[in-house]
């Protein structure tokens, strides 16, 4: 009888156990799943305050409305729908810089996410490695050099080639000597001094024009969104974003050391320069649109990390939404705060994200991490 009531009781303790553990593991996953779930409601708010505000206002459940009848429309092209100007306004003119905020801070965020956690550094991000300021040395090669190889998109194209080339700089410099986190900031921070001297003396040579243009640039804006802009952008984050969510576990573990990481039979350094590789890729797509827009791939992961943990399963989709989120909302009020004026959005992410940061920084203390 003691034999049967043991057996009883340890396999009701283990039954309860595995309850706990089940429950623990659901509201660990609930909660990021919850959290993934309230930013993307965010998204769809902000889109449709965006959509209505500006020079011709609409209200709200107008702007759902045509944007939920072009969307059929285009599903089932079958269905026509009566022409407007308030549709007009938006599939022409809203919705593309609206699709651009979105997409760009996506790519930004995701990023930043990136370079945190492969270079276990909170700093690290577009700026930290040089890549931003590749970007806008190529927009001053186009701008004021003169190199103008691609017509209308010779900006463009010579910032997406000299943000990538610096990669390539930046992971030969590392891999000479090592290719730790440290060599990788240090390669990237003095690549970055080198081309904002570059930068800033192609300025020093430039007319006023030129060099007014190459600021305004530099500043960050989405006004020269357009469809077809949208697509590139999209495509290349349609490719980029998934192989980094399913690289997610890795940078995970990489993130508690490259030691651990070897002995659990991860290729570091292989899997690290990848992941930067893909991160650069999102980053020089989007600089070379719509110039350089800071703050965004720096708050995003660290807001995300902030409410849900470090698990880069939801961290990686996680920065994506808030960076959407945040660049969505500061072109909003870029557009709108000084009407009809339009602020460059870099200004307004600079604004909101210097406060932010310096509050994060107090509220972890010595931690930064």
């Amino acid at each position: 009888m003691n034999r049967t009531t043991d057996t009883h009781c340890s396999s009701d303790v283990y039954n309860k156990n595995n309850i706990s553990i089940q429950e623990k593991f659901r509201q660990y996953h609930s909660r990021k799943i919850l959290f993934l779930t309230g930013v993307s409601a965010v998204i769809v708010l902000l889109v449709g305050v965006a959509a209505a505000f500006g020079s011709y206002d609409l209200n709200l459940s107008e702007v759902y409305r045509i944007i939920g009848g072009g969307i059929i429309v285009r599903i089932f092209p079958e269905l026509t729908l009566p022409e407007s100007v308030a549709g007009t306004i938006i599939w022409e003119l809203r919705l593309p810089r609206i699709c651009m905020a979105v997409v760009s801070g996506a790519s930004l965020g995701v990023a930043g996410a990136i370079m945190q956690g492969v270079l276990r550094n909170p700093l690290a991000e577009p700026f930290t490695l040089g890549i931003s300021s590749a970007a806008a040395m190529g927009a001053s090669l186009s701008i004021i050099g003169g190199i103008r190889f691609f017509g209308s998109y010779s900006v463009v194209i010579n910032a997406f080639i000299c943000a990538f080339l610096a990669t390539i700089v930046i992971y030969t410099i590392a891999k000479s000597k090592g290719m730790t986190p440290e060599t990788i900031i240090l390669s990237g921070i003095a690549i970055m001094f080198l081309l904002d001297a570059v930068t800033a003396f192609m300025q020093y040579l430039g007319t006023a024009q030129q060099v007014q243009a190459v600021v305004f640039w530099m500043m960050g804006s989405i006004s020269v969104a357009g469809w077809d802009t949208v697509l590139i952008v999209f495509l290349i984050a349609t490719v980029s974003i998934p192989y980094l969510i399913y690289k997610a576990s890795d940078i995970t573990i990489i993130g508690a050391g490259d030691e651990t990481a070897h002995s659990l039979g991860i290729n570091v350094e292989k899997i690290r320069m990848q992941t930067l590789a893909f991160g650069a890729l999102l980053t020089a797509a989007v600089t070379a649109f719509c110039g350089i827009i800071g703050f965004v791939g720096l708050l995003s992961p660290h807001i995300t990390r902030m409410i849900i943990g470090g698990d880069n399963r939801y961290v990686i989709p996680g920065s994506a939404m808030v960076g959407a989120a945040l660049l969505l909302g500061a072109d909003t009020v870029a557009r709108t705060v000084l009407a009809p004026m339009i602020l460059p959005v870099g200004i307004m992410t600079a604004f909101v994200g210097v406060p932010f940061f310096m509050y994060l920084f107090m509220r972890k203390g010595k931690e930064p991490w």
